[in-house]
């Protein structure tokens, strides 16, 4: 831990370097014309207790208070702005004072050093500071979205946070002494005072259209090689073996690691499959009882997970093909939304894939913690003395995967091709893209969501690579986009032979997607079984639907979405 928490501080200070936070050093640099001898002290206070809480809890508290994160982000724009008021106009700055002198009752002795003001400046600041982050802070982040906050990721935050401070203090307290020792710049104090009030507003306002991040662009264009580097401190061993521990519920086994990094004569004992909700197609089973002596693949999975759902023909074929030689396959599905947690949803899918062995529903991801798990889909392969003796995270390594049954098993064959089947050639094609709020990354800049309620979209003109948009009445929730009205589209512009969307019924008796092609109806040879031939798709269940195969056409395309009113549409996915 003390590792990580001195990088993560080093880290932390070079930090004021990076290109991602250049648009806000502004409202840094403010402090040093701002009234108060502790305002800087406030600011660096106000931005360590913001960026610590925020980074580790904005996901949970967003989905439990229901309080919209950019709600959160507006509020941020409008205390910078009035500050950057406050400078320009005396009077404002005088009202702005007597409010923080009512507030700083509450703290003796701050009334007039500035403290409170600096301080409401700080707590802004940490909430829409967004530094480019290097393994240590991005480790952190992800526990955080799937709710592992530890105390460890508290205080390596928390240590990432001071390291910024420190540059931070310097630079307001460096413009300070720079006013006092430039007799223009002190005589011309109050001009310059306006100046960053100015200076402040347009960063609000800058904030507020997103124009920061095309600022962000143009200077990560014009000076590409700006920034480079500034991660690699981090980039060392020591560091990476104390991420690989981060997220694990025991530090002293390296479960939940790739394979090469177990020892080649010491493994893991597998964690019991204990804390699941409910078990399918089977009677719970533990290691100490139905599953001793037997070769064991724990197989993390969800239904609507494209990755995994190309997984289950090999998955099935080495179950049908092992079983009567003491192989077993036990499916974890942990949940990656909400409707996923159904039994008979997951009932359906099973069905749907195939899938005949022992599956446990983990709804509330304790088998997924036990193993420090961290992907969908990921493949622990255990001996029949119940170790772990062999991990794969994602799609692939097919061969190598039954190979390693094989060995495990006492068998001497080994396969040349997995299962009887090839892997199609890897293509580069769109990203997974989600279309609730709360992972949404995939929507034109020009395009304002506006959270959990109805509200009308028109699409930008032009729709780049990768982008999705609406246009219509819809209601943008944190996991899904839910239909508000009949004919309202969904676009989006993808790279890919295969196309998947997660949808469901809110409880329309006629709920239907029509797929267009290019602006056109879908030709009959991209169909899928999902559709009519008309291109329709009638959304009867929570799940992944194949809205087009391309075939040998694979390539770049635009793709409408026509809705009927009630239908929720959660993330497509891609293949080839």
């Amino acid at each position: 831990m003390l590792i990580l928490l001195g990088f993560a501080f080093l880290a932390g200070i070079v930090t004021v370097l990076s290109p991602c936070i250049l648009p806000v050093l502004p409202i840094v640099l403010s402090g040093s014309v701002s009234q108060g001898k502790k305002r800087p002290f406030g600011i660096v206070t106000g931005f360590i207790l913001s960026f610590t809480f925020f980074t580790l809890f904005l996901s949970t508290l967003v989905q439990t208070l229901g309080i919209s994160a950019e709600l959160l982000r507006i509020f941020s724009v409008v205390v910078i702005i009035a500050f950057g008021v406050s400078l320009l106009v005396p009077y404002f700055q005088a009202q702005l004072e007597k409010a923080f002198t009512f507030f700083s009752r509450f703290a003796p002795g701050q009334q007039k050093d500035g403290f409170v003001g600096g301080l409401v400046i700080g707590l802004s600041l940490g909430l829409i500071w967004t530094p480019c982050v290097g393994p240590i802070l991005a480790s952190v982040i992800s526990l955080a979205l799937t709710g592992s906050v530890s105390g460890t990721a508290f205080f390596i935050t928390l240590a990432y946070s001071l390291g910024t401070a420190i540059p931070m203090l310097a630079i307001i307290y460096g413009g300070r002494e720079l006013l006092q020792k430039v007799p223009w710049l002190l005589s011309n104090t109050q001009k310059i005072q306006k100046i960053f009030g100015i200076v402040m507003i347009c960063t609000g306002l800058a904030i507020f259209f997103n124009v920061d991040r095309q600022f962000q662009t143009w200077i990560l264009t014009t000076f590409p090689n700006y920034g480079v580097g500034l991660t690699k401190i981090e980039d060392n061993q020591a560091v990476k073996n104390q991420l690989n521990k981060l997220g694990s519920s025991s530090s002293n086994t390296p479960i939940g690691q790739p394979t090469f990094t177990m020892g080649e004569t010491i493994y893991p004992a597998a964690p019991e499959l204990n804390g699941g909700t409910e078990w399918l197609n089977s009677p719970p089973l533990t290691f100490d009882g139905e599953l001793k002596g037997k070769v064991v693949l724990i197989d993390f999975w969800t239904y609507s997970c494209i990755n995994c759902i190309r997984t289950f023909p090999y998955l099935t074929s080495w179950y049908e093909k092992y079983k009567d030689k003491d192989f077993v396959i036990v499916g974890v599905h942990a949940p990656e939304f909400e409707f996923e947690k159904n039994k008979k949803n997951v009932l359906t899918a099973m069905e749907d894939f195939g899938i005949t062995y022992p599956v446990v529903q983990d709804n509330d991801f304790a088998i997924w913690k036990a193993y420090n798990n961290r992907f969908w889909p990921a493949h622990y392969l255990v001996d029949k003395e119940g170790k772990i003796r062999y991990t794969h995270f994602g799609e692939g390594k097919y061969e190598e995967t039954e190979n390693k049954i094989l060995e495990l098993l006492g068998e001497t064959e080994r396969v040349t091709v997995s299962s009887d089947t090839k892997s199609a050639p890897a293509r580069r094609q769109s990203p997974e893209t989600y279309l609730g709020y709360g992972r949404a990354k995939q929507y034109p800049e020009s395009m304002e969501l506006t959270y959990d309620v109805s509200s009308a979209y028109s699409p930008p003109v032009i729709l780049e690579d990768d982008q999705v948009a609406l246009n219509g009445k819809w209601a943008i929730n944190f996991e899904y986009a839910q239909a508000a009205e009949n004919d309202a589209r969904l676009s989006i512009n993808f790279l890919a032979q295969k196309v998947h969307l997660v949808l469901a019924n809110s409880g329309q008796s006629q709920a239907k997607v029509t797929v267009l092609l290019d602006g056109k109806p879908l030709p009959a040879q991209y169909l899928t079984e999902d559709m009519n031939e008309k291109g329709e798709i009638t959304v009867t269940e929570a799940r992944k639907y194949d809205l087009i195969d391309l075939g040998e056409d694979y390539g770049r395309h635009s793709m409408t979405l026509v809705f009927s009113s009630g239908v929720q549409a959660y993330a497509f996915t891609f293949g080839s």
